[in-house]
Formats: C-alpha cells, sequence, structure tokens
C-alpha cells in the first residue's frame, strides 16, 4: 500500500495549477444519464472517484471516452470526457459499485426520470458520519415515484413518468439538492425545491443541464425553480475549479510560508475561506492568473470557525483548518455543524505534537511553536491532506500510510507540491 513520505520545513514557492473540482465532476457525469445525446465534460480531474463512477456509468451501458491529447496541450490540464449514454442496458446499480462511493447512489434520479425505474444499492454508512438518503427518496415521492426497499436496494417506480411538485428540504443537502434536480427536468410540468444547498457545484450542474435544454432558475439561491422538458440534447460544459483544492493549498501555504499563486483558481468560490485565511494572517490576492497566496515571516492568529452551508465555511476545509491552528499563536475554535465523527484527524494531529482538545463537536486547539515528525494514518480524504499539511510544517520525518485516500480527491498531489519547494515522495508498495 502506497505512503506519503514527508521531510517538513520548506516553505512553498511557484505556481500551483488548480484541477476541475471533483464535487462537481461526479454529478456532472451522472446527468449524460439524462440524454441520448452526446455529452463532453472538459477539464475534469484524474481522481480514484471518476474512475470509479467511469466504471459505474459502464455498468449501465454508458460509453465514455477520454480524449487524447494534443501537440502543445497543457500537460496539466484536465481530461476531455465525450459521454454517451445513448442506450441504458440496465437500471441497476449494484452494492459492490455504489458501496464504495456514495456519489454513485444519485444515479437513481436520472435513471427513474429518463427509463421510468431504478433499483440502486442503498449506499451504506461511512468513516464521517451516517449521511442518509432519506432526503433524495422523498424529493423522488414527491415527484410522484413508488420507492421501496428490497433487499438493500431502493427501488424506484414511475412508469408514467415523474410529475412536477414542491419539493421542500427539511435540512440543506447537497446530494439531494443534486438528486431533485436532475430528477426534476424531465419531470412534466413545474417543479420547486426550497431550502435548496447554494454550493458552486449546485450552481455548475444547473449550468450544464440548461446548456442541455433544461429550463432552470435560481440555482445558487434557496429556492430553485424547474420547468420540464420531454428530452435533453447533449452539450459541451467545463467543470469549474476545484475551490476545495484551492483552499486546501492556500492553508498549506499559510502553514510553511512562502509566495505560492494557485492557478486557474476563482475567488468567488471560496469568500468565506479567504476571510478566514486573512483573518489567520494570510496575504491573499486575486489576479488574472488565479489567487495569490504569501505568508512571509509573520507569525499566524487563531481563528474561531463553524463550517455551515454555503456560503458558510466548508466542512470540506474543516480538517485542513485544524492542521494550520495547531501553528498559531493562541487558542481557536474550529466547530463542526455538518457531519458527525468529523474529527478522526485529531488524534493523528496529535502524534505530531497538536495540542487539541474536544468538546462535543467543537474542537479547542492551542497553537504550538512546533511540530514533530511521526508515523500517521489517513482516516478520510480531507483528514489526509491535514496531515500532510501538517507534516509540511513538522521538524523531521512525517510518514502518511492509506494514502489512497488522498487519490479520490487530489490530483497529483505530491507533484504540485515538490514543484513548489516541499521535500515529499510517494513510496509505493
Amino acid at each position: 500500500m502506497d505512503k506519503i513520505r514527508i521531510v517538513g520545513g520548506q516553505s512553498l514557492n511557484g505556481t500551483i495549477p488548480i484541477s476541475g473540482a471533483k464535487n462537481a465532476a461526479l454529478p456532472l457525469m451522472i446527468a449524460s444519464l439524462l440524454t441520448e445525446e452526446k455529452l463532453v465534460l472538459e477539464n475534469v480531474p484524474r481522481l480514484a472517484d471518476v474512475a470509479l463512477l467511469q466504471r459505474i456509468l459502464g455498468n449501465h451501458g454508458v460509453d465514455i471516452t477520454v480524449a487524447g491529447k494534443r501537440n502543445g496541450d497543457d500537460p496539466h490540464a484536465g481530461q476531455t470526457m465525450e459521454i454517451d449514454a445513448r442506450v441504458i442496458v440496465d437500471t441497476t446499480a449494484p452494492y459492490d459499485l455504489v458501496s464504495r462511493m456514495r456519489a454513485s447512489f444519485w444515479v437513481v434520479g436520472p435513471l427513474l426520470a429518463r427509463m421510468g425505474e431504478a433499483r440502486v444499492s442503498l449506499p451504506g454508512g461511512c468513516a464521517i458520519g451516517t449521511r442518509p438518503v432519506d432526503f433524495h427518496l422523498d424529493a423522488l415521492r414527491a415527484l410522484g415515484a413508488d420507492i421501496d426497499i428490497d433487499a438493500g436496494y431502493v427501488v424506484a417506480r414511475a412508469p408514467n413518468g415523474l410529475i412536477g411538485a414542491r419539493i421542500d428540504f427539511p435540512k440543506v443537502s447537497v446530494g439531494a439538492t443534486h438528486t431533485a434536480l436532475m430528477a426534476a427536468a424531465l419531470a412534466k410540468g413545474e417543479s420547486v425545491i426550497e431550502n435548496a444547498a447554494r454550493e458552486p457545484e449546485i450552481v455548475d450542474l444547473a449550468d450544464c443541464l440548461i446548456k442541455m435544454g433544461a429550463r432552470i432558475e435560481g440555482a445558487g439561491t434557496s429556492t430553485i425553480r424547474i420547468e420540464g422538458v420531454p428530452r435533453l440534447r447533449g452539450a459541451r460544459h467545463s467543470v469549474l475549479p476545484d475551490r476545495i483544492e484551492t483552499g486546501t493549498y492556500a492553508m498549506a501555504v499559510a502553514m510553511t510560508g512562502g509566495d505560492v499563486t494557485l492557478a486557474g483558481a476563482r475567488a468567488d468560490l471560496l469568500e468565506s475561506t479567504i476571510e478566514v485565511l486573512r483573518a489567520a494572517g494570510a496575504q491573499i490576492d486575486v489576479n488574472n492568473e488565479g489567487i495569490r497566496v504569501r505568508r512571509n515571516g509573520a507569525g499566524l492568529f487563531p481563528v474561531d470557525v463553524s463550517t455551515a452551508p454555503h456560503p458558510g465555511f466548508p466542512t470540506d476545509l474543516q480538517a485542513q483548518l485544524m492542521a494550520l491552528m495547531t501553528r498559531a499563536q493562541g487558542r481557536s475554535r474550529i466547530t463542526e455543524t455538518i457531519f458527525e465523527n468529523r474529527f478522526m484527524h485529531v488524534q493523528e494531529l496529535a502524534r505530531l505534537g497538536a495540542k487539541i482538545h474536544l468538546d462535543g463537536d467543537t474542537a479547542i486547539v492551542e497553537g504550538s511553536d512546533r511540530l514533530k515528525g511521526a508515523p500517521v494514518m489517513a482516516t478520510d480524504l480531507r483528514a489526509s491532506v491535514s496531515l500532510v499539511i501538517a507534516g509540511l510544517a513538522a521538524e523531521g520525518e512525517t510518514m502518511v500510510q492509506r494514502v489512497y485516500h488522498l487519490d479520490r480527491g487530489f490530483e497529483r498531489l505530491e507533484e504540485k507540491l515538490s514543484r513548489c519547494g516541499a521535500q515529499i515522495e510517494r513510496i509505493s508498495g
């Protein structure tokens, strides 16, 4: 099993290209199930989760080709995918595939809307909480689907098609908003989604669906209106840059010091994160190339942060911020309001010398002058990269094990960091 070895103490200087967003690419790939025509996606990141979703869609009969690179292409640009779902050969998504990636459950909406039926395995639990799919199913029921649970599978039927309806989520859910949005695009009549998620990835999906012929208003607000259409056509769409990757590398620069341009990053996608980083002492400037992050000599200041749905501080950056705060000059408080069990990185950060006390859903971090390298174990995707950030600033060697988590969400992590001066390498085997 691969490991990542880091020798800390080096500042980061240079340019890091920001990849396409995984959390946008996955629902966009799934949206291909809504049309018989070809969907072309540009700037798709090369990640384990993307490759797994290719397999899942292939199981339904979807043909996916990745365009070859041409002379002169940027070697760090995302891949271009041509997705052809003209013939759906199977409306079942099996447990052995769905259990490996929760987002694959979202195929239930497009399959039901286009084919009138879907049989999709329940995804089960995960390391950072149960994240039930009740909201997804309630949305589909509101649109007129018959839903049964049979031997661990959701069996959804709408033989006469879905009917537009009002969907009022009791709690903001990104996944359920994706599901409702895709299903409503082919429903008869108008649908209104209330308390919809406002994340940029929702807007990106809506923009793509509109290019495909969907009639959608209000994406990015808490109320989305969809006028269903009989069919959707093909389209070409570029995946937006990854705001979580952007925030992660910005925190790495703030942690180590240095001067890095995050090429292709969009500041409008992570305004709350930029505010927190500036409060912590990082200098952040927006330019035509992307976002420039600097910290030269000055210490880090403690901040108090609570995670919240967009436009609040993202839960997917909570672990990275905690790593950063281990070097702040004072006490910081980080409260997790989105997922239970998302403090599993705390005990691993403590192995590096971090001083963190847990009080319910709040982590109290006492900043320290130094961290010391040690062997650590990754527990999930975001926890993994928080350990990398800490290792970049720790004295001596840090060995991060179980880095397959990182490959799910960070494209060429060690290469991007090493090009900016980090002593980091992957050890295979």
